[in-house]
């Protein structure tokens, strides 16, 4: 029997497999609200046969958007916009789920095929950034952020409050706080870009307090009988993998210990510096120690986008769950396609039966 394909209990929620369709940002929303496209383009990938549909990186305020084409949750007309799309991935037999979060420093930028640089000043389309210090990115995101003062940190600790509220009032089932990847969550627990001198930074415990702190609060509003993850880069491959590594596993033992029932786990992306060895499921063995050592489910991806080394990743106990991102865009229909080649000629769901009578019977 295939690992890939047995269902998955995480507190009240089932999924029908261990493949999940990660947060895909399609930077085509319009302030915040997103609109047909997306509405289509997460009906198909749940028709495909993933276990968990996960939207898109959605921001928890209007500066807090990625780029102008961002989706946003700020405010109950943005929410209510989801209602159809939660109900379109749950008549496909996924299970919905939401990713939000807050850009910080990566904000206010253009969309990737429009130069994937912060906007420039001079450009109306654009806004101020904040983050935990005043420290560029770097390379392609030169725009210095507001240092955060106790008032915006706590602004934006609510916003995830609501934001988490509104997602659950939508009929999401899967809540993803997005602390990876050198957005706000990730800023504030990196040394790259966190040099408070405050109870915000300095120690371990300082610069874990903004995540912690949110996540707690979001737990009090999140039901307790559906899952509340988070995204969290563990390793940044700038050269002090093992201090981070060390740190983020300590991290996550609390994250464990505030409510986080599963970890994805991905990289820090704080510097532009690092040196990142992509590979296929190079991500796997780092996982692997996350889950060993903290006792807590954990998913990842880059690079299991081939039916061998996603069935490889689950069975061999590197992850519980597989995120399958590119490989769905070239293939909606992933799931499908990945049971036939792993043998499986009859997968335990059924495709819509346009598509069932010609991709089951030839």
């Amino acid at each position: 029997m295939s690992a890939l394909f047995q269902p998955f209990k995480l507190k009240d929620v089932t999924l029908r497999n261990r493949i999940a369709v990660p947060p895909m940002c399609m930077y085509s929303a319009d302030d915040g609200l997103i609109n047909d496209w997306h509405q289509v383009h997460l009906a198909a990938l749940a028709r495909g046969g993933a276990g968990l549909v996960v939207v898109e990186a959605t921001a928890v305020a209007p500066e807090g958007r990625i780029t102008p084409g961002c989706a946003g949750i700020w405010n109950d007309k943005l929410a209510q916009a989801f209602v159809p799309v939660v109900k379109a991935i749950k008549a496909a037999g996924a299970v919905p789920g939401i990713q939000i979060g807050h850009a910080g420093r990566k904000a206010s930028s253009n969309r990737p095929w429009e130069g994937d640089d912060h906007i420039a000043d001079s450009d109306p389309r654009g806004w101020q950034t904040i983050a935990p210090s005043a420290i560029a990115f770097g390379a392609n995101l030169p725009k210095q952020p507001k240092a955060m003062t106790l008032e915006d940190i706590a602004r934006v600790r609510n916003d995830f409050v609501a934001a988490a509220r509104r997602a659950r009032d939508a009929g999401f089932e899967w809540l993803e706080l997005h602390f990876a990847h050198g957005y706000l969550g990730q800023s504030f627990f990196s040394t790259h870009s966190n040099q408070r001198h405050d109870q915000y930074g300095g120690s371990l415990e300082n610069r874990s307090r903004f995540l912690l702190e949110t996540l707690a609060a979001v737990r009090e509003v999140w039901p307790e009988n559906l899952p509340l993850t988070a995204r969290f880069g563990v390793i940044e491959f700038d050269g002090r993998d093992e201090e981070t590594l060390t740190e983020s596993i300590e991290l996550t033992r609390r994250f464990k210990a505030t409510g986080l029932d599963l970890l994805s786990v991905s990289i820090g992306f704080s510097t532009p510096d690092a040196n990142i060895p992509w590979g296929p499921a190079f991500m796997g063995p780092i996982a692997q120690r996350v889950r060993e050592e903290t006792g807590i489910p954990v998913a990842s991806a880059w690079g299991f986008g081939t039916p061998e080394l996603a069935e490889k990743a689950v069975a061999e106990g590197q992850l519980d769950l597989v995120l399958v991102g590119k490989a769905h865009l070239a293939n909606p229909h992933w799931a499908y396609y990945a049971a036939r080649e792993l043998g499986i000629d009859r997968p335990s769901w059924t495709l819509p039966a346009p598509y069932a009578h010609w991709l089951e019977r030839y």
